[in-house]
């Protein structure tokens, strides 16, 4: 009678037996018979127990689902933290485990892509600003104020793009580049306030000397035909880095005379139009002022310092102009071919070296940190990628593409860095020893190259958004078609070139001697691109072959483009037309606007439901009575269908003193906050529902009951469920009630009677035929018949005593 006693106890302890509302599997245990685990000790009152916690309650009474008293605590408390950092990693870095989960579902898919697509695009745009921050619209300006002194300025009739001998290159150095180098005064002929520094259009400062190089190849360097060696005693061969001429020359000591390894002029080399120079060779460095500059030249040119054995003439310099903060790199080439006579070029290189001046170069800086940042995030995601995914991981040409940029990116952080140094200790060496020559070469050429860089980063950059949209069907037909026929046209492209480099060797023989365009093979190649496009020089090839020329043309333009380019068309066209087709028949797969329309359609449920709960929690304010007790608020709550823990969370809110009691001036706080969420909710289905149209009004509405009504359905089996398992378990205590009794004495305390009495009148209970038209208030009746459960606990009660 003891044992029995006890049991009684403990399931009035349990939060199970004190709050009939939460039943579920495991409700009413019997721990003395069933061996289940022992429940959580609670208070007797655990309906309502107001915590300051609940700060935003009824900001969450839009959730729907019932409270699950058999949730481990514990457990989940310990795996959320052993799991934190994953957590963190599958939050920043989850594009791995969402394409692996996504492979049979189109929706993660989608989500995956739709994610991976936002991300990207604030990287493509801090790309580009970052990219178009380091350009300059002045740059091009700049070059062509350069371009137009130094080239095409034809001063005493002699401009540098004119010069076709040595007599020209002497004549030019003499007047045309000492006049364009040296500005010392201004067009009234006033001096400037420095007259040793150069300020060409009076804004570019010249910085240090220029400088003039030659390089030279051996005397005798060919050989001579035996018929000639008696006419012919020298012999200089075209250039070649072997042949280079290293030796002394000269009755004047000094580096113009000497030859200089290309490590000790720390140069580089240079593509020309002849062929490709080193940067080694003879030197000499011109003067700050224009007359010692003359000086220096004339005695060049008295003492023979370019003869037959020159081969190539170098003129650099490099400028700087402070309004646009950019550096103008000069290099004047004149190439002396072995057939005699002069070939000229130039290569002008505007760059900005100095990268941190005003704001806008501070915001650029910003961008590069967070550029540096993306990488980092692109890094770890290819990284986990690669975990997941293996070998497989590259057979993509997306992931090739992001590989690409995100090695080129770091190419690019690298040299950024190295530039910044080498430019600070270079302008710190030539404003400490102006007098030297300023050598930016180096750093324009990797300037360049880095510019140049940027621009194939951005260009895969932006080709790599198809990577997020060719999910859709109607993107994916480019994709598709050129993945379906590369290997038809990669056939047919074999036959194409076999053509193609057939005519390109018979133009060469044919016209290469008078047809500049058809000079060199690889300008024969260009020029038979120019024709299928429609530009080319007929009149050229009928001079240079009155016969031969026209059946070249006409034979070319035939079976080139009217016949092989047009059976390229025929077969993109074709596998087009396939690709299309299928993908018109195949089933429309979820997309990115189903999935903005679902998000849409969830919200506007959402804001309903929390409305139509506002109202419920109305209508159990306009009762009229001064005081709402817990119960009583409760009670109509419930029969609404909102679950023990919303209603406990709400009441909490406005229960300040705590008393289990609402007095009139919190049924007052709580009707006018209640107002203000309604207005709010109402406004903002207002602007949600503006933009849709009756199509969509009516889906959405149609939605909406739906969602009702399966949800009050799950909320009613899940007290049905609850009701069931307590009556279950109810019997088998009863059952085993019956036997204990049987083996003990037959006389029974009147206790045990009520018990068996209230088991039995909770028995005869049937449970109630539910269908979807009843509505919860009325199924809660019938779940929960007056005097059921009360009558178990009041016996149960009087069983202790």
């Amino acid at each position: 009678m003891q044992h029995l006693h006890n049991r009684t106890e403990k399931q009035l302890s349990s939060a199970v037996a004190c709050e009939p509302g939460n039943y579920g599997k495991g409700a009413w245990v019997n721990q003395a018979y069933s061996g289940s685990p022992p429940p959580v000790k609670r208070n007797i009152n655990t309906v309502y127990n107001p915590q300051p916690m609940f700060h935003s309650s009824l900001e969450n009474m839009n959730h729907m689902n019932m409270p699950n008293p058999y949730s481990a605590g514990d457990k989940v408390h310990t795996a959320k933290k052993s799991g934190c950092c994953s957590a963190f990693f599958k939050g920043l870095w989850g594009t791995a485990a969402l394409t692996k989960d996504s492979k049979n579902n189109p929706e993660v898919m989608v989500k995956a892509n739709l994610k991976e697509l936002l991300v990207y695009i604030f990287f493509l745009l801090d790309l580009c600003l970052l990219t178009y921050g380091m350009t300059s619209s002045s740059a091009f300006y700049y070059t062509k104020a350069m371009t137009d002194l130094f080239v095409h300025y034809p001063g005493n009739g002699i401009s540098f793009s004119s010069i076709g001998s040595m007599n020209d290159v002497w004549t030019y150095m003499e007047f045309n580049l000492l006049d364009s180098l040296y500005w010392n005064t201004y067009y009234n002929n006033v001096p400037f306030v420095n007259e040793n520094q150069s300020l060409i259009y009076y804004e570019n400062m010249l910085l240090g000397v220029p400088r003039i190089r030659q390089i030279k190849v051996k005397k005798n360097s060919c050989k001579v035909h035996e018929d000639f060696r008696r006419e012919i005693t020298e012999c200089f061969d075209v250039y070649k880095e072997e042949k280079e001429d290293d030796s002394v020359f000269g009755s004047v000591n000094d580096t113009a005379w000497q030859y200089h390894t290309e490590k000790e002029l720390k140069g580089s080399s240079h593509w020309g139009l002849l062929t490709t120079y080193s940067g080694s060779g003879f030197y000499q460095d011109l003067a700050k002022t224009k007359t010692e500059s003359a000086d220096i030249i004339a005695e060049l040119k008295d003492n023979l310092w370019l003869d037959r054995g020159t081969r190539a003439l170098f003129i650099d310099f490099s400028t700087y102009n402070a309004n646009v903060n950019l550096f103008s790199v000069i290099r004047l080439v004149v190439e002396f071919p072995a057939t005699g006579g002069a070939i000229s070029s130039y290569q002008i290189r505007t760059v900005r070296l100095i990268r941190y001046v005003n704001t806008w170069d501070y915001f650029v800086m910003g961008c590069e940190l967070v550029f540096c940042v993306f990488i980092f995030y692109y890094i770890m995601e290819e990284i986990l990628e690669v975990r997941v995914n293996k070998v497989s991981h590259f057979k993509n040409i997306w992931n090739i593409v992001d590989l690409v940029v995100i090695l080129l990116s770091l190419v690019a952080i690298i040299f950024s860095i190295f530039r910044t140094i080498k430019v600070d200790k270079l302008l710190s060496k030539i404003l400490e020893q102006p007098n030297i020559y300023a050598d930016f070469e180096f750093l324009a050429f990797w300037q360049t190259q880095y510019n140049n860089m940027n621009a194939v980063n951005l260009f895969f950059a932006w080709v790599k958004i198809f990577k997020y949209i060719s999910f859709n069907k109607t993107m994916s037909q480019l994709t598709s078609t050129l993945s379906r026929c590369a290997l038809d046209i990669f056939g047919f492209a074999i036959m194409f070139f076999i053509v193609f480099f057939a005519y390109a060797q018979l133009g060469y023989l044919l016209f290469g001697m008078e047809v500049e365009t058809f000079s060199t093979f690889n300008k024969c190649i260009f020029t038979q691109f120019r024709i299928i496009l429609g530009d080319f020089d007929y009149d050229a090839i009928d001079r240079a072959n009155r016969v031969l020329g026209p059946i070249y043309f006409f034979s070319y333009v035939f079976f080139v483009f009217f016949v092989l380019l047009n059976m390229f068309l025929a077969i993109i066209n074709d596998t087009y037309s396939e690709v299309k087709s299928e993908l018109s028949s195949q089933k429309d797969e979820f997309q990115i606007s189903d999935l903005i329309k679902q998000s849409y359609e969830k919200t506007i449920m959402k804001l309903k439901l929390k409305k139509e709960k506002i109202s419920d929690v109305q209508k159990a304010l306009d009762s009229g009575s001064s005081e709402l007790t817990f119960q009583d608020f409760r009670d109509a709550l419930k029969g609404m269908g909102h679950s023990d823990q919303e209603i406990t969370d709400a009441f909490a809110k406005f229960d300040h003193d705590g008393n289990q009691t609402l007095d009139k001036l919190e049924q007052e706080k709580m009707k006018q906050e209640l107002d203000e969420k309604r207005d709010s909710l109402n406004a903002e289905l207002r602007n949600l529902g503006n933009g849709m149209s009756a199509d969509d009004h009516g889906e959405t509405k149609d939605f909406q009951r739906l969602a009702q009504k399966v949800t009050h359905l799950e909320n009613a089996v899940a007290l049905i469920m609850s009701k069931v398992n307590g009556i279950m378990e109810k019997m088998e205590s009863r059952d085993k009630i019956d036997r204990h009794m049987n083996r003990e004495d037959e006389s029974r305390p009147a206790s045990g009677g009520n018990i068996q009495v209230s088991l039995t009148r909770t028995q005869e209970q049937a449970p109630p035929t539910w269908s979807p038209a009843v509505p919860m208030g009325m199924l809660r009746n019938h779940l929960y018949p007056d005097g059921g459960w009360q009558a178990i606990s009041e016996n149960s009660s009087s069983a202790r005593h």
